[in-house]
């Protein structure tokens, strides 16, 4: 039995050469409460295949890495309390115990890549927390995309991070930073972090390419694309700085470290900002994801004989 299992509808796209476009799943367990989490998935869902693009979403059901979740599937995920979030460090031990657990950037990314998929929709990458140069509290997706094929559509690292610190990592492991339509990096919720991005691109069709190029060139690793929350969506920088601040805070006084500190934050950020955080979430989710979608759709119809 392969240790890859992918679902009927994903295994026909990758045999047919059509667009697949991969999901994580801590998103599900970890980020939202129920039902929000399983209608979240369902739109992110119907959002890649209303463009053409085939759905993968990715986790491990009872020991077995999963990439395309059928609809009782997904839901038994929503549903599931206390699922290990899993990242590239666990993920084969949760598959060996027989385990359930939803995936991470880094776990996902390293399913897509063994299952043939390029490209990954999610909604912030994670990086070096404040503080890291004591803590030493850096995220796993950093090395992953220095490691596995994968061009990751997201809205930036999560802005509760130290945004400087991991743009510099990122840059040390080699991985290309990619702005798409403009020159600012985007921070999550904001569509400026107040830094440069290292690239900028302005079209699906040329993201794709450089994907193949990194792959002909025989270049380790992904690429990183940075995509902006809708204006209409966005929460400002100037306003999340102290929301940011204040949950951090209050993270220290109750001693929240480790995998624990991403899910705490994000929870009291939306508890700070009245819900509004989730409502930008929500909606840079489905933003990145129909980007993703056309990446893939323009990944397909380079000429066969230009892929690697």
């Amino acid at each position: 039995m392969s240790l890859v299992q992918t679902s009927d509808a994903v295994a026909a796209a990758l045999a047919e050469g059509r667009p697949v476009v991969a999901l994580e799943s801590t998103i599900i367990t970890h980020g939202m409460p129920w039902p929000q989490n399983l209608d979240l998935a369902r739109q992110v869902e119907d959002e890649l295949r209303a463009r053409g693009a085939e759905p993968a979403t990715v986790a491990v059901l009872d020991g077995q890495l999963r990439v395309g979740l059928e609809a009782e599937e997904l839901e038994r995920l929503a549903r599931t309390r206390h699922a290990a979030k899993l990242s590239r460090a666990d993920m084969a031990v949760c598959m060996a115990r027989g385990g359930t657990g939803s995936t991470t950037v880094a776990a996902t990314m390293i399913a897509a890549a063994r299952a043939g998929i390029g490209v990954f929709a999610t909604g912030g990458i994670g990086g070096v927390h404040a503080g890291a140069e004591s803590s030493f509290d850096i995220s796993a997706d950093l090395q992953e995309l220095a490691q596995s094929p994968v061009t990751v559509v997201s809205a930036g690292a999560k802005a509760i991070l130290d945004l400087p610190k991991t743009l510099e990592v990122l840059e040390t492991l080699g991985v290309p930073v990619i702005a798409y339509g403009q020159d600012q990096l985007p921070a999550f919720w904001s569509r400026e972090a107040g830094l440069r991005a290292p690239l900028r691109m302005d079209s699906a069709d040329t993201i794709a390419r450089a994907h193949q190029m990194r792959a002909a060139l025989d270049l380790p690793g992904g690429q990183l694309v940075a995509n902006p929350i809708p204006p209409e969506a966005e929460i400002p920088r100037a306003t999340m700085l102290p929301v940011i601040a204040e949950a951090t805070r209050d993270a220290a006084t109750h001693g929240i470290s480790g995998k624990a500190l991403t899910p705490y934050l994000l929870q009291r950020i939306f508890e700070l900002t009245e819900g509004r955080s989730l409502a930008a979430n929500i909606a840079l989710v489905l933003n990145n994801a129909r980007l993703a979608a056309e990446i893939a759709a323009c990944l397909c119809a380079l000429p066969r004989e230009s892929q690697p």
